[in-house]
């Protein structure tokens, strides 16, 4: 009995080597499997953001809202409060607007309203528009882009747009979303003062991340004493 055993564990071996699947299918199965598992965590971390800030505009920021509109007016109506308490209501109210201010910065960040409202085009224009230097858009979107992938396009142009307004000391930015054979380019150049490092910051190193998260790449070029060029290409579709 023990010699059948032993000869019929020989003759599986030999044929899941023989016939199973090789160790390179076996790889490119696990390479599958692992893809697809990062796509579904990333998409469901942006649907998670998009709840968060659904919430907060919904919810706390309304209240706030509220509350600011009724403190401003008992500031403006009550004219026989003492001094003091006429000046709490001034600085509740005062509070509350900061709040709402900080809340709303916020609410950007998670995931602006209006990248889902009006898509990539407007949320894009909202940022130049923010921007303390000139900003030349050209967008061109003839294809369909995944949610996930706008979000990470916008963050993307927008922490870009920051770290430009803050050290390429800059005159202008020049900002270019095109579509083309599935694939969304992103190229950021300004006229700035160059030398920008990814090695050196966190800002740099974070759009890296950020466009790795979708199978998307990310070029840097900033000699010094400028131009730099940022070049991002992403998925259209995860």
């Amino acid at each position: 009995p023990w010699a059948v055993r032993l000869l019929a564990r020989l003759d599986e071996a030999l044929a899941v080597r023989m016939l199973g699947p090789g160790r390179t299918a076996v790889l490119e199965h696990r390479i599958e499997e692992v893809v697809e598992s990062r796509a579904g965590l990333v998409d469901a971390v942006d649907a998670e953001r998009r709840r968060i800030e659904r919430d907060l505009h919904d919810g706390a920021q309304q209240r706030l809202t509220s509350l600011a509109m009724n403190l401003g007016l008992a500031r403006r109506t009550l004219k026989d409060v003492p001094p003091e308490a006429m000046q709490v209501i001034v600085e509740a109210h005062e509070e509350a607007q900061a709040a709402i201010d900080e809340l709303r910065d916020l609410v950007r960040g998670l995931h602006p309203a209006v990248l889902e409202d009006r898509g990539l085009d407007a949320a894009l224009s909202g940022i130049a528009a923010r921007v303390p230097l000139p900003v030349r858009l050209d967008v061109d979107l003839t294809e369909r882009i995944a949610p996930t992938v706008e979000a990470v396009a916008y963050f993307t142009v927008s922490e870009a747009l920051t770290n430009v307004a803050k050290h390429a000391r800059a005159s202008r930015v020049d900002v270019s979303v095109r579509t083309a054979g599935g694939r969304l380019l992103l190229v950021v150049s300004d006229d700035g003062v160059g030398g920008a490092d990814a090695a050196r910051g966190t800002g740099l190193t974070g759009l890296r991340q950020r466009t790795a998260s979708v199978d998307g790449s990310l070029s840097l070029l900033s000699p010094v004493g400028g131009p730099t060029t940022i070049t991002v290409e992403l998925p259209c579709a995860l």
